[in-house]
């Protein structure tokens, strides 16, 4: 099992490009399916989770050529393409269950596998089902698998989610391009990953206005045409290496963004006492020697992202006084804790809440990744750690950024892979 070994603590300095999104990518990936039309996908993160859902559409049926540096791709979906997602590909990836609002739209039937993905807390696809429903869709779920037709096609609806669920908006999203009529969509999510698809399906012909901050109107159209698209950057990423540049008195350079969709953690790093100058795709973030406390909870685009949140908490076990992060979003999203404890971080946590008493000094400890996110914490926590951290269970890591130890290496991490 690959593992990661890092010495703390030198100071980050130098610049770092961020790379595409995942979260962008995963439905950007499966939305291609309503299409049979060659669509050219660029700027795609070389990570474990596109290249599984390109292996899930490439099982398929789907024709998908990647270029040498894996970064772009063609892809198209031919008549031939099977309407069954297997387990085995979407055991390890949420976002698989993306493909059976395409499925249903274009083909009026799909054989899905209930997803898996990071066990940061209950999840339920009840949202996506029932509105599907809305449209037309008969299912039942039949050893572990979503068996779901509409046999007459899809059919506009009006529909308002109950809560605010970013799967559920891009399945329905992607499903209402081809049903017949129009499709209201309210209480959607609105982060920058689903304009980003809207933005995409738009590319290839659907017809999609957003008619409110969480409202989206969707005229079914019955064909698309050829599309070359260019997906955004992670910002998650980007939120990641911000904070590695204000946790130990770093001095980055971060670019390939777009520095408005970053608004919510520029504010937060400025209030802990970060220095920022921000240009319209880079950002300099220079690190202050004392860490201001703070309290942050968790919601919805535009509030703090609960994918930064166990980043944001390595930083706030640096800050001079108590923090508090309240966790909003999913209730089993405190997973790191117990093993930055092991690094010396002092925190409790109380249902749904992490107190965390600031001042601490990390130091070097053997540690296991427990989800994608949380593994990028303890990398942040080593690097600005007394002595050697060694971080096990890093697939969790390789699902959601690229080359990240490449990239920390040229601006003075030691950092490395070992087997």
């Amino acid at each position: 099992m690959k593992k990661l070994e890092v010495f703390g603590a030198p100071k980050l300095k130098g610049h770092i490009r961020i790379s595409g999104s995942k979260n962008a990518s995963l439905p950007i990936l499966a939305a291609t399916l309503l299409s049979n039309k060659k669509i050219s996908l660029a700027n795609l993160p070389r990570v474990k989770d596109v290249e599984t859902m390109i292996k899930l559409l490439e099982s398929m049926g789907s024709k998908v050529k990647v270029s040498k540096n894996k970064n772009s791709l063609v892809i198209v979906n031919d008549k031939k393409i099977k309407t069954k997602a297997s387990y085995n590909l979407m055991s390890t990836m949420r976002a698989g269950i993306i493909v059976l609002g395409p499925l249903l739209a274009r083909f009026g039937k799909a054989i899905v596998s209930n997803p898996g993905g990071c066990n940061i807390g209950f999840r339920p696809i009840d949202i996506h089902l029932e509105a599907l429903k809305k449209m037309g869709v008969k299912y039942k779920i039949i050893d572990g698998y979503i068996n779901a037709n509409a046999k007459n096609g899809l059919v506009g609806a009006k529909i308002k989610f109950p809560k605010i669920s970013v799967g559920a908006t891009e399945n329905l999203m992607i499903a209402a391009c081809l049903a017949k009529g129009q499709t209201v969509l309210s209480n959607c999510a609105i982060e920058p990953e689903i304009k980003d698809l809207s933005n995409f399906l738009c590319s290839i012909g659907a017809k999609i206005v957003w008619t409110g901050r969480r409202q989206v109107k969707i005229l079914g159209v019955k064909t698309f045409k050829q599309s070359n698209y260019k997906i955004m950057f992670d910002r998650i990423e980007a939120g990641t290496m911000l904070i590695a540049g204000a946790i130990n008195q770093g001095n980055l350079k971060i670019t390939g963004i777009e520095s408005s969709i970053l608004k919510t953690e520029i504010d937060l790093l400025k209030k802990v006492g970060a220095k920022i100058n921000k240009k319209k795709n880079e950002i300099t973030i220079k690190g202050n020697k004392k860490i201001k406390n703070i309290n942050i909870k968790t919601s919805p685009f535009p509030g703090v992202a609960t994918d930064i949140q166990a980043q944001l908490m390595v930083l706030l076990c640096k800050a001079n006084k108590r923090s508090t992060i309240k966790e909003d979003i999913f209730e089993n999203r405190f997973q790191s804790v117990p093993e930055l404890k092991r690094m010396n971080a002092k925190i409790e946590i109380k249902g749904n809440k992490a107190i965390i008493e600031g001042n601490t000094i990390f130091k070097g400890a053997q540690v296991m990744a427990t989800d994608l996110r949380a593994s990028a914490s303890l990398v942040l926590a080593a690097l600005c750690a007394k002595g050697k951290t060694t971080i096990s269970r890093i697939y969790h890591l390789d699902r959601g950024y690229e080359d990240l130890e490449k990239k920390l290496r040229k601006v003075g991490a030691k950092i490395k892979r070992i087997n």
